[in-house]
């Protein structure tokens, strides 16, 4: 498959041979990875610290593919070679270490959960403090999950643990400047806080062709339900209560959904037992079964409660899959997808009716919408061009 080794190849070369020069110091994974410093050509302009996902580099030196399975690994490592190319030294951590403290001064941190406010005493008072935000602001996701394991609760007499509670933390309040992908949804959680805010594009990180020999009427009733984990927080649960209640209808369930067992226990009927959904759990993006699913699935049916741009959505409107998304998912759809604004059981089925009963050239004409969006400004080089432009914003921002 020549798009799939396209981007395989584009991964494991991945911007880094362009004369950056990386050393691995202290590499402990039980405090997720150590340190990566990297240097810039010439002489610097001053130092920077990136607190994200540096595992893509830990790969790289292993002569490891880049793993395309989150984008925080192939982000983690633009955010390290834009400041390289701007003539700068970067180190870059895990933003899950706790114990790295800094040895030079500083001129910008980017960082992502609790770095910001635990390495304050370290940082200059000129340090410019970037904050990416990965997900909606935390105490508002974490609000978002609990009322739907409540309303979960109430519905099927049963408690399940919550999956996607993000532990509150204060780097929107230490930092100048904050990015994220997501849409107005996610921007407007953090306005509270009055700190500039830029956008940047969610990225997909597989494409395939148009299939311009996709089947529209035999598909129009293929639906498919595809995320990471967390099945209430992303609205597995409801996904599988109306399609249970839509005989007609099939309903593709693609997701590490095993590792949830309170939650497969919950819905083991739906999931299993129930001929018109189909639980295939987690497949590789690059995988031959993935891709036969996407060609034969008109929407990507998701209910997410809290999103800071939902990658998942993304990716499948990069094979031509209409984005059923509700608002909280923090995906622009536009006019070729569908905003579900009711995700009452019954709001739900409506909107899937909906679908099945539109003309073929009409789900052809949003298919094709929803591809060309995805693969012409969701491309990894669409997010490579929008940081270098935030970075270069942000500083001569903070210079005047």
């Amino acid at each position: 498959m020549k798009h799939v080794r396209r981007y395989l190849q584009r991964y494991q070369s991945v911007l880094w041979c362009r004369e950056a020069i990386m050393a691995l110091r202290a590499v402990d994974r039980k405090f997720r990875g150590g340190v990566v410093s990297l240097r810039a050509t010439g002489t610097a302009k001053g130092n920077v610290l990136i607190s994200y996902n540096n595992e893509g580099f830990l790969f790289q030196k292993r002569g490891e593919a880049v793993p395309i399975s989150h984008p925080s690994y192939y982000k983690g490592m633009v955010m390290a070679q834009t400041f390289l190319d701007l003539g700068y030294d970067v180190d870059a951590i895990h933003c899950e270490n706790q114990r790295f403290i800094p040895w030079k001064p500083y001129d910008v941190v980017v960082d992502v959960r609790f770095n910001l406010q635990r390495l304050k005493g370290y940082l200059p008072d000129t340090c410019i403090k970037i904050f990416h935000c990965d997900t909606a602001q935390a105490v508002y996701q974490n609000v978002a999950e609990m009322n739907r394991l409540l309303a979960f609760q109430r519905r099927k007499g049963i408690t399940v643990p919550a999956n996607r509670l993000e532990t509150p933390h204060l780097g929107i309040d230490h930092a100048h400047y904050l990015t994220t992908c997501g849409n107005e949804f996610t921007i407007n959680t953090y306005a509270y806080s009055g700190k500039p805010m830029f956008r940047l594009p969610s990225i997909t990180q597989m494409t395939w062709p148009w299939f311009e020999d996709k089947d529209f009427e035999a598909c129009r009733h293929r639906f498919l339900w595809y995320g990471s984990r967390g099945m209430i927080h992303k609205g597995l649960d409801l996904a599988l209560e109306a399609f249970a209640q839509l005989p007609d209808c099939h309903l593709t369930v693609v997701g590490p959904v095993e590792n949830e067992p309170e939650f497969v226990a919950a819905y083991r009927r739906e999931l299993f037992h129930t001929p018109n959904i189909k639980c295939v759990g987690w497949l590789d993006k690059s995988d031959d079964e993935f891709r036969k699913i996407l060609e034969q699935s008109i929407a990507h049916v998701f209910l997410s409660c809290s999103e800071a741009g939902a990658a998942a959505v993304i990716e499948t409107m990069a094979a031509g899959v209409i984005p059923m998304v509700t608002y909280e998912s923090s995906v622009d759809v536009e006019d070729y997808g569908v905003l579900i604004k009711d995700t009452s059981i019954e709001g739900i089925i409506q909107d899937i009716r909906a679908i099945t009963e539109m003309p073929g050239n009409e789900l052809r004409c949003k298919a094709r919408t929803a591809w060309e969006e995805a693969t012409t400004k969701h491309r990894p080089e669409d997010f490579e061009r929008a940081y270098r432009a935030t970075i270069e914003a942000i500083l001569a921002r903070h210079a005047r």
